[in-house]
């Protein structure tokens, strides 16, 4: 009979038997079953919000509930990481695991880069793990990623990433894949792992980079303008004053630059009223005035 306690006595088992394996081993034997292509397997993590205390009973194989960095755009609540590892074939999960809410990608990855090397080691077949750009990472990438075949995204924070783009724009010698798409291939070097790069060129892109770019330079505009304002404004003791204060001004901005630059003398007399030829000059300020535009060399 199928009632509550026969339900109770089946969870308390999974508990005890590990929900994550157990999981594991019933997806792994549905893929074989049906055939299910794992070579390519797609690792990635995202969160759940919860609300309520979920204090555990007791501390074993529990995680913490506790404020992360939100996938689900709820900061203001604790969360909990879920990571899944799903095959391409037919994008079926078939590993699963719970993190506390505030564990980085970067070590979960590390922690599933370890256990997939001895998983891929007793396969027939090559076996790919891909992953988004938290995979590579200096400190784990040549333990745990060169025995390992891979497809990741370099991430933009690597120098060694806008060289590689410099050097493919500079050399043009992209390959098209569709009308809007084009590539160029490099082999190099890196974090001692001979690899294969892909730079990607696609008429999306650059229409995103293009509205971003000229967002950014109407924000650098509108906050020009006021302390641009006040400088003109200001009286100096010397023309090199002005320029210098000027040039300091400009040296913050990315996209604009001082197409045009003029001086005016304010001559300041001794005494009160008209001043006559005769009247001995006290001091002499400056005032500048600057032309703005956009720096389209820059830009481009």
């Amino acid at each position: 009979m199928f009632n509550r306690f026969k339900v109770g006595r089946t969870l308390d088992a999974v508990y005890a038997y590990g929900c994550d394996l157990l999981f594991e081993e019933l997806a792994r034997a549905i893929c074989a079953h049906e055939g299910i292509d794992l070579r390519f397997n797609h690792l990635d993590t995202t969160s759940f919000a919860l609300t309520g205390e979920y204090v555990p009973d007791r501390d074993e194989h529990a995680i913490r509930l506790t404020h992360g960095y939100s996938k689900d755009h709820q900061p203001d609540l604790k969360q909990a990481v879920l990571k899944l590892l799903v095959s391409q074939d037919g994008g079926v999960p078939f590993v699963s695991k719970s993190w506390d809410g505030n564990t980085a990608d970067t070590q979960v990855f590390q922690e599933r880069a370890e256990a997939l090397m001895s998983a891929f080691k007793d396969t027939p077949s090559p076996r790919y793990l891909v992953a988004d750009a938290k995979l590579y990472c200096e400190d784990h990438a040549a333990a745990h990623l060169a025995p390992l075949g891979f497809i990741t995204r370099m991430p933009a924070t690597l120098k060694v990433v806008s060289q590689v783009m410099s050097q493919a724009l500079q050399q043009d010698t992209w390959q098209p894949f569709d009308d809007d798409t084009r590539y160029q291939l490099l082999e190099l070097c890196h974090y001692g792992m001979a690899q294969r790069w892909l730079v990607v060129s696609s008429r999306a892109a650059l229409e995103r980079a293009e509205a971003t770019l000229h967002k950014a330079t109407q924000r650098e505009y509108e906050a020009i303008t006021k302390p641009l304002l006040h400088l003109q404004a200001q009286r100096f003791c010397a023309p090199e004053a002005a320029q210098e204060a000027l040039a300091a001004l400009a040296k913050r901005w990315q996209y604009h630059r001082i197409e045009s630059s003029h001086l005016t003398q304010y001559k300041r007399y001794a005494g009160k009223g008209r001043p006559t030829p005769r009247t001995p000059l006290k001091a002499i300020a400056w005032q500048i005035q600057a032309q703005v535009h956009a720096d389209d060399e820059t830009i481009e």
